[in-house]
């Protein structure tokens, strides 16, 4: 893959000033496991490894992603991930940021329907 858009199809944020920071993170959800609402700050992508992720945008837009598939997360949006399917999703994610920014910000006032 290769973009300078997310899966909703904005365009992704200039790179945030100061000295760089790469973070490899490897998620497990459960079937029937629904994240909180966050957002994230950063630039951020992943691949499936195993499973189907959900993604639902605040705004009701959602994006599948199975097993094999990458996708580019939103940045500035708040969205939820749900695994929906019968086997435990593996995910591992990449995050670009500047040297000691959050990876996401959450928001416990939405609840997860």
């Amino acid at each position: 893959m290769r973009t300078s858009q997310s899966w909703d199809g904005t365009t992704l944020p200039a790179f945030p000033q100061g000295n760089a920071e790469i973070v490899a993170m490897r998620y497990e959800f459960q079937p029937g496991e629904k994240l909180s609402w966050h957002h994230h700050d950063v630039i951020n992508f992943g691949y499936v490894q195993q499973g189907e992720l959900t993604i639902i945008d605040i705004n009701g837009n959602v994006k599948v992603v199975r097993a094999g598939e990458a996708v580019v997360e939103m940045v500035g949006t708040i969205h939820h991930g749900e695994n929906n399917g019968n086997e435990t999703v593996i995910l591992i994610m990449f995050y670009v940021a500047a040297a000691g920014m959050p990876l996401s910000v959450q928001h416990p006032e939405l609840p997860i329907g």
